[in-house]
């Protein structure tokens, strides 16, 4: 596979051209998007086997995302079929590729654990309790760095292109290490987009109003989640489509 290397900009355009695909069918990304978390809602909470059961179908959820994102970018006709597209080819690798997700979470999970136990912040943090806390946090989010890398593109390069599970593993995390740049700014720009400015308008409608304040942050909210979590399920297929030479349509 041939993973093209781009500039960090390429992260911001990602979000602006996911937001351009969600503004030419807001209903029908929003959609995909809430199906997509209220599968992951419901099967998370099935008794016993959720938590075990969710990791293996996340790349199949993901790739019914991207393909409803890709019907919408290329006006295609959208149906069942749609969403579908290229699983039941590749359902083997797939399924593989979950199975290794499991694998990949449980063994973050079991490193999550080993940090220690949390801390009760019911009675406030003490600095050295912060400084502990910023410390775990940064070793979790750099244990779960390889985990995202490898899955990030993983999924569509089997359904998609056909790569097997390992291959597409070791495809996607090249690939994203090549970006590094790119997923750098990606990230930087969600954080600014959906935590820092929401944030500083709150803290400025707390100064001048509390009533402004209750409107505004149900306001942020809604634009969160009918707006910003539609445009980075879009995102994500843009980035593969970026990263790598345009899939052929897969056969149903």
């Amino acid at each position: 596979m041939d993973a093209r290397r781009l500039p960090a900009r390429h992260g911001i355009l990602w979000l602006l051209a996911g937001f351009a695909l969600f503004r030419r069918h807001p209903p029908l990304v929003t959609a995909i998007t809430f199906g997509y978390l209220l599968t992951v809602i419901v099967v998370n909470l099935i008794p016993k086997i959720g938590p075990f059961l969710l990791p293996v179908l996340l790349p199949t959820l993901t790739v019914m995302l991207a393909n409803g994102c890709r019907a919408i970018e290329r006006g295609q006709s959208f149906t069942s079929d749609t969403l579908i597209a290229g699983i039941s080819a590749q359902r083997a690798g797939l399924a593989r590729l979950g199975g290794l997700h499991l694998v990949g979470s449980s063994l973050l999970v079991l490193g999550g654990f080993a940090l220690g136990e949390p801390i009760n912040i019911s009675d406030g943090i003490d600095p050295a309790e912060a400084v502990a806390l910023a410390s775990d946090l940064a070793v979790l989010l750099l244990l779960a760095s390889p985990l995202l890398m490898a899955f990030w593109f993983a999924p569509l390069l089997t359904a998609w292109d056909g790569v097997s599970a390992g291959k597409s593993l070791f495809f996607s995390f090249i690939a994203s290490w090549r970006n590094w740049r790119a997923f750098t700014m990606y990230g930087l720009a969600l954080i600014l987009v959906g935590a820092v400015l929401p944030g500083l308008i709150l803290v400025i409608a707390g100064l001048i109003s509390q009533p402004l304040l209750t409107v505004l942050s149900i306001a942020l909210r809604m634009l969160l989640i009918f707006i910003l979590a539609p445009t980075m399920v879009a995102s994500v297929y843009l980035s593969y489509r970026d990263v790598f030479e345009p899939p052929a349509t897969p056969d149903e």
